[in-house]
């Protein structure tokens, strides 16, 4: 039972504590930014050297270290995106009126630079374990780069919830090429395709006579993929997601501002940025003075059959 179990919570846990660090790092104060860059690169060299190092263990330590290093120079990219270091080189929000193909082309613009860093670390991960037997990691890290690549063009194309509040104020003017829509052709594609990727990861990673290290592998990757899945699904049921990371946003906090919340509704969509404020009693008071009690409401804030192992 351990070994089924295993690889499955093993992956739950490296997913729910490396998203939280991502964002715990990101929410930190601007003077701590040159430390923590610092930090998560040098992260980046350990884990290359990690799939490096394990691409030839046929074992399920192997297995579980790749996944961890693949986990690892994917949280170095996700640091530097949310920095509003590697977006792209149109930096701010797309114009309006702007439809069809020129949407397009101002979406891709706005995040160029981020999909060629995904192209460079790809390979850099693939030259580190191309001779070896142990391609969790690099299998690790297609799924990551394939499920977010489906992620982005769901947004891009509507859906009903953004949860658009998790988004530092460096990188806010993305937000202007999501959209809200009820759903789009491209969502049911994506989730289809991807449980079936997972049923059959799961069943090879359970098949009789599998290898111990091919079993944990398999069981990583698949379970990568189903929450991958379920990343899917948060944007179309209202959940509150952000409160599986509550104490990762604490980073952001300041004595009078709120944690960030998911959006319930497309009508109580917040506006990310990392220092929340509020409009003053001051303001409130002149609006109802000059405009009705109904000027100011309340307070508003502002802010992918893959071999594994060799076989």
């Amino acid at each position: 039972m351990i070994d089924i179990a295993l690889p499955i919570l093993a992956a739950l846990f490296i997913w729910w504590f490396s998203t939280g660090a991502v964002l715990y790092l990101v929410g930190l104060p601007r003077p701590t930014r040159r430390w923590v860059l610092s930090g998560v690169t040098v992260a980046l060299f350990a884990a290359l050297w990690g799939l490096w190092a394990s691409r030839a263990e046929a074992t399920e330590a192997g297995a579980y270290m790749a996944f961890a290093c693949a986990i690892t120079v994917w949280a170095w990219q996700e640091v530097c995106f949310l920095m509003g270091h590697a977006t792209g080189p149109r930096r701010e929000a797309c114009p309006a009126g702007v439809v069809g193909w020129k949407r397009v082309s101002a979406a891709v613009e706005a995040i160029l630079y981020h999909e060629l860093i995904l192209v460079v670390l790809g390979a850099a991960v693939w030259i580190a374990v191309a001779d070896g037997i142990n391609q969790t990691g690099l299998w690790t890290y297609l799924v990551l780069w394939t499920m977010r690549l489906s992620a982005k063009l769901n947004l891009f194309l509507g859906v009903p919830f953004l949860h658009d509040d998790w988004l530092p104020k460096e990188i806010a003017h993305l937000r202007s090429y999501f959209r809200i829509r009820p759903m789009n052709f491209l969502f049911p594609v994506s989730v289809s395709a991807s449980t079936i990727a997972a049923v059959w990861l799961f069943q090879l990673a359970y098949a009789p006579g599998v290898a111990a290290a091919d079993a944990a592998g398999y069981g990583l990757v698949a379970t990568l993929v189903g929450l991958a899945v379920l990343e899917h699904w948060f944007m179309v049921l209202p959940l509150p997601v952000a409160a599986m990371w509550a104490w990762a946003f604490r980073s952001r906090r300041t004595p009078h501002a709120a944690p960030p919340a998911s959006d319930a509704s497309p009508a109580l969509r917040i506006v990310a940025s990392n220092q929340p404020q509020t409009v003053s009693h001051e303001l409130a008071a002149n609006a109802r003075s000059q405009h009705g009690p109904a000027s100011v409401a309340a307070p508003v804030l502002l802010f992918p059959k893959p071999t594994v192992n060799g076989r």
